[in-house]
């Protein structure tokens, strides 16, 4: 997504909001998913969550589990929804992109749909980063709607927005092409809790930076 881009996925969260949670919190895969993690992770890791919503249910979950969260999120909105309903996260209005990392500074990296509003290559180039801002053997959850598209518009929530994906196989090889192994693979279909929300396939990886 080039910079005159940036302020579509900004305003397109700041539109949804507080809906966002109440669609997608009754996914069981994304639950699953943090389970997943949480049993790869050692006491009081430091876990980046990039884009980060409404705080619930990762930032939650992790504090809850007594780890630190820094959230990361282009919408002012969904920053301040979060650091009042997760309060022992720090959440930061930031693009990803640009963001400073330390090299190894975080244990584990969840990226849960917050790659499709970037090019493919800004994907890519964001996987890179943040295999270099965990430390060795740090644990990656990232999740994507698995379909073959390249800055396709359409709607999403009752919203306009552009979207970018890659199908199964090649995001699977995007992660691995970034210094992971990938650790396991669950697919899934899922229908928001929104009346213009319609079923969508869903991809979660976890994997290990080499």
């Amino acid at each position: 997504m080039d910079s005159g881009q940036r302020p579509t996925a900004a305003s397109l969260f700041d539109a949804i909001g507080a809906e966002y949670e109440q669609a997608f919190a009754g996914s069981a895969a994304h639950h699953a998913s943090l389970e997943l993690l949480l049993g790869h992770l050692t006491p009081h890791s430091r876990v980046l969550d990039v884009g980060s919503g409404t705080g619930r249910p990762t930032a939650q979950t992790l504090t809850d589990a007594g780890h630190e969260v820094l959230g990361v999120d282009v919408s002012p909105v969904m920053v301040d929804i979060a650091s009042r309903q997760v309060p022992r996260a720090v959440f930061r209005c930031a693009d990803i992109r640009e963001l400073p990392l330390t090299d190894g500074s975080f244990d584990a990296a969840c990226v849960y749909f917050s790659l499709l509003q970037m090019s493919r290559a800004d994907q890519s180039a964001v996987l890179v980063r943040l295999g270099r801002a965990l430390r060795a053997g740090g644990h990656l959850a990232v999740a994507t709607v698995p379909l073959d598209l390249e800055g396709v518009s359409g709607e999403f929530m009752g919203r306009p927005a552009r979207v970018t994906s890659f199908g199964p196989a090649a995001f699977t090889a995007l992660v691995a092409g970034a210094g992971f192994t990938v650790l396991s693979e669950s697919s899934s279909v899922f229908t928001p809790t929104h009346p213009a929300a319609a079923p969508e396939p869903h991809l979660f990886l976890l994997a290990r930076r080499d």
